[in-house]
């Protein structure tokens, strides 16, 4: 009989592998004939993997994590046309149908029809549907030929596993923070944050052709990790304003985009590092940014935190300078990134190699008995990103 073992939410801190269910073709009771079951060839730990681990979200003990998925067809659904059992396809962490109005519009992340709770469903991660995480040896994909996006060349793809698992989540939404905020050609950005996303939003500006990339984290290995491929650091533990900060490096103290790759989690700057402050982050861009320039929001916002030092952020809610926002007109995009806008061109850009987005984001490979140790070591603030690669198959690649 066939075996499968995946990493399990045990409470806040504590993550460990256990012995799952085999997937199956099914969604609940019925004959899931659109999906496929895939056998991981690399799985991601992701910041929003680290909310939950925290005990910051309401995910419930034993959930399967995962949403950052890369894997080989071993069985597909009899409905499924354009797929075929040997492929080895990246999967966007949304989980979307095709069919509903928001999917046939482009806004995979906002699916009508995978999460009966809300719209927008995912992997492994509490209130979005319920489905099983990739953090595992295999794993159930529903709407297989149209979530799926096939490598053309498979050992060219081997090849390159350690970039191209990143197309599953942080690189395009750290593309689509970029975008959303209007980075162009000659564009000045600050990208708050230099964990994963922030780094890989970082990679995404400078493909857009961004002539300034600055990076404010607090930790000094991940600001490194920043300068490592030609960004500009901040330290937003000193005293000195980012706008001072911003300055000292362009000579004026804005910019012309403005990215958030921290989310909810954030911590004040300067003498309030120390505390946490979740609007800090959306208040500074909107100090920095210049007027009529925009905003990304691709770090992640919650609608329940039950362990938010504030009472209302514990409802998501959060003390905003709004009236500063409108003054100076800016444009604000949030949400999940909807990966599948992106993921067929940053596909081809590192299959061409005009990024190494596995070098940008520091990526260390451990295996799936190992994850824990690198749910510890990420959320002691590690400058890397830790892929999990369950069969041996990027060693062996």
């Amino acid at each position: 009989m066939a075996t499968n073992r995946g990493v399990e939410y045990m409470g806040p801190g504590k993550v460990e592998v256990h012995s799952i269910d085999f997937p199956k073709l099914a969604l609940g009771d019925r004959k899931c004939e659109h999906g496929v079951i895939l056998k991981i060839a690399s799985t991601n730990i992701c910041g929003s993997d680290q909310h939950m681990v925290r005990g910051r979200t309401t995910a419930p003990k034993g959930l399967v994590l995962g949403h950052e998925i890369t894997g080989e067809v071993i069985e597909a659904g009899r409905d499924v046309e354009f797929i075929s059992k040997g492929d080895l396809c990246s999967v966007p962490f949304n989980i979307a149908c095709g069919r509903c109005r928001n999917c046939k519009e482009g806004r995979t992340g906002i699916c009508l029809n995978v999460n009966p709770s809300r719209p927008g469903a995912a992997y492994g991660y509490v209130d979005m549907g319920g489905w099983v995480g990739g953090q595992a040896e295999y794993v159930m994909v529903p709407y297989a030929d149209f979530n799926l996006l096939k490598f053309p060349d498979r050992d060219k793809a081997r090849a390159k596993l350690r970039d191209l698992t990143m197309l599953s989540d942080i690189f395009p939404t750290g593309f689509h923070g970029a975008v959303t905020a209007g980075v162009s050609p000659g564009s000045v950005v600050y990208v708050a944050g230099a964990g994963p996303v922030g780094l890989a939003c970082a990679a995404a500006c400078q493909l857009l052709g961004a002539a300034v990339v600055i990076v404010g984290d607090m930790i000094p290995e991940r600001l490194a990790q920043a300068r490592s491929f030609g960004c500009e650091a901040i330290d937003l533990r000193q005293d000195t304003s980012l706008g001072e900060q911003i300055a000292q490096i362009v000579g004026v103290p804005e910019v012309d985009s403005a990215v958030d790759c921290v989310g909810f989690e954030a911590r004040g700057h300067g003498r309030d590092a120390g505390t946490e402050q979740p609007a800090t982050v959306l208040n500074a861009l909107m100090t920095v940014t210049r007027a009529g320039g925009a905003l990304g929001i691709p770090g992640l916002y919650v609608t329940d935190d039950p362990g938010a030092a504030e009472a209302s952020a514990k409802t998501g809610t959060l003390g905003l300078r709004i009236g500063l926002g409108w003054a100076k007109s800016h444009t604000f995009a949030t949400g999940q990134c909807p990966v599948m806008k992106y993921n067929r061109q940053l596909m081809m850009a590192i299959l061409h190699d005009k990024v190494q987005i596995a070098k940008a984001v520091n990526v260390e490979v451990i295996s799936l008995d190992d994850a824990p140790r690198g749910y510890r070591d990420f959320d002691r603030g590690a400058a890397k990103k830790f892929v999990i690669d369950p069969h041996g198959m990027l060693k062996a690649a």
